[in-house]
């Protein structure tokens, strides 16, 4: 047995996690986790009538498709996080790109150690684990080498000033890390006449795809089932994408953002100028200088066609599932790490906490649990997946020894109706932390640092029922639901911060 391995079980013995076991592995079903970069809700399956996106909407026909689905830190190494520990960013003080897992917690169980635990195969390909800005992912949560490729990627020398080290491409490289801001630019978009393995999405479905073949065998040879993590880095940006998904769209009729301004009376620190979107060509890289109207549809356009680059790599590995009759005993599972501002509150990229940087696509198919072409409302948020995953798999639910903050969703699963939370919680750090209660109908948001007083607290509420742009912070209008709010949010322990120890699950 690897050493990894027996360490695992060592740790989740002691942690009173149940028995250990490596039996009826004939019955455990086989977990597909497929994981994209900075994918927002803007896909056929979620009624938008611009999206080519017909592998995940086909994905989404054979399962449960999640319509309020939420990330619980609205930034990818964090978020990436939550997932696999379930364990909130204020449970385990893991907020920045740069945040070491086990310098946090060094005896944490994640959820591909979890299943090593219990006689899976466990392995990892592209953008998984978040690695960059000082931060090397987690190497000894997977049974099998990593199979790492690009995140920031450029084919057209003009993109990178002659090929030339770029900003992101250093941070995403862990190079030079000492002078980013001594670096040039990168391009924001390229579109080259090329075929789709040229770029990393193409060399990972590439690569899941011989993987999965040699998955099947193992499982046909030895009885072992997997659990493949797979990422995909596009729509992230640089959006560069073969010119194929370029042309599938005219970017005259993609929609512009609606609402380009701040929801009125929100506080300052709730909004965002600039940041990483800024770190590339040609956009301003002058904080309060206005987009274009045709470099503003230059980005939605990039954005769109990276969202149907990654579909179709998506598309070849699910077709591979089907081509090894996989389909009926393997689990599933689509997942964001969080959403996207596109011009919205005159905000791209993500990180804050306002509803496009945090809703995101969340689809789970599970052979004789779910049904084809099921919807749900129930609100669904990252840490929800482990314990689910955990369920579906008949393992012991996760125990820790970090905090376990997520639920399991399989009575969901099972039928749509049927409610196991009535919010989700979210948060993100800025000057201060805005942690933050979503409800089917309301969002709010209390921005305070940790452990200082309540009233010491600036407040935002949204209505999403009447107001879904969230043109105005309606927290002095309604102070009954804020008062409401505030109370589920008085349930959550106060947040872990970035130099205290993490908060362990109780035994």
């Amino acid at each position: 047995m690897p050493r990894v391995i027996l360490a695992i079980i060592v740790v989740y013995l002691a942690h009173g996690c149940g028995t250990f076991s490596r039996v009826e592995s004939a019955e455990k079903p086989n977990v597909l986790l497929i994981m994209v970069d900075d994918l927002k809700p803007i896909l056929g399956c979620y009624g938008d009538q611009f999206a080519k996106s017909p592998n995940i909407d086909r994905l989404a026909s054979r399962g449960m498709r999640f319509e309020l689905a939420y990330c619980n830190q609205a930034v990818c190494a964090p978020s990436r996080f939550t997932l696999m520990l379930s364990s909130f960013s204020t449970s385990s003080g893991l907020y920045g790109l740069g945040s070491d897992l086990r310098k946090s917690i060094p005896d944490a169980i994640t959820m591909p150690q979890h299943f090593a635990a219990h006689g899976y195969r466990t392995e990892s390909l592209g953008k998984v684990f978040h690695v960059g800005h000082g931060n090397q992912g987690d190497p000894q949560s997977f049974s099998a080498v990593h199979f790492h490729d690009k995140v920031i990627e450029y084919l057209d020398p003009t993109s990178t000033l002659g090929c030339e080290l770029t900003r992101e491409e250093a941070l995403f490289t862990n190079q030079s890390l000492d002078r980013i801001s001594s670096l040039p630019r990168g391009a924001a978009f390229e579109s080259p006449d090329i075929d789709d393995a040229n770029y990393a999405d193409g060399r990972v479905a590439l690569e899941t795809i011989r993987r999965l073949r040699a998955a099947k065998q193992l499982r046909e040879q030895a009885d072992i089932p997997f659990f493949i993590a797979v990422g995909f880095v596009r729509p992230h940006l640089p959006f560069s994408a073969p010119k194929k998904y370029w042309t599938l769209y005219d970017p005259s009729q993609l929609p512009l953002p609606t609402y380009q301004q701040s929801p009125a009376g929100a506080p300052s620190v709730a909004g965002k100028t600039g940041g990483e979107i800024a770190a590339y060509n040609p956009v301003p890289d002058r904080i309060k200088t206005e987009y274009s109207i045709e470099l503003k549809r230059q980005l939605i356009h990039g954005y769109y066609a990276s969202t149907s680059f990654v579909d179709a790599q998506i598309g070849k590995v699910i077709d591979e599932v089907d081509n090894l009759h996989l389909a009926e005993s393997t689990i599933i599972v689509l997942w964001s790490d969080h959403g996207f501002h596109l011009g919205d509150h005159a905000i791209w990229t993500k990180h804050t906490n306002y509803e496009q940087a945090n809703r995101i696509p969340l689809v789970i198919c599970a052979p004789r649990v779910t049904r084809p072409k099921t919807t749900t409302q129930q609100l669904a948020q990252s840490v929800d997946i482990f314990p689910t995953l955990a369920e579906l798999a008949d393992l012991p639910a996760p125990c820790g020894p970090q905090s376990i903050d997520g639920v399991s969703l399989v009575p969901v699963l099972r039928d749509s109706k049927v409610r196991v939370r009535d919010h989700v919680f979210h948060c993100f750090p800025k000057s201060k932390l805005g942690r933050a209660i979503r409800t089917e109908r309301y969002r709010l948001v209390e921005w305070k640092a940790p452990h200082e007083p309540p009233e010491s607290a600036e407040l935002e509420l949204y209505d999403y029922h009447n107001d879904p742009l969230e043109t105005k912070n309606w927290a002095t209008q309604h102070p009954e639901i804020v008062k409401q709010l505030r109370t589920i949010l008085a349930r959550y322990p106060e947040a872990v911060s970035k130099n205290e120890p993490a908060r362990r699950h109780a035994l």
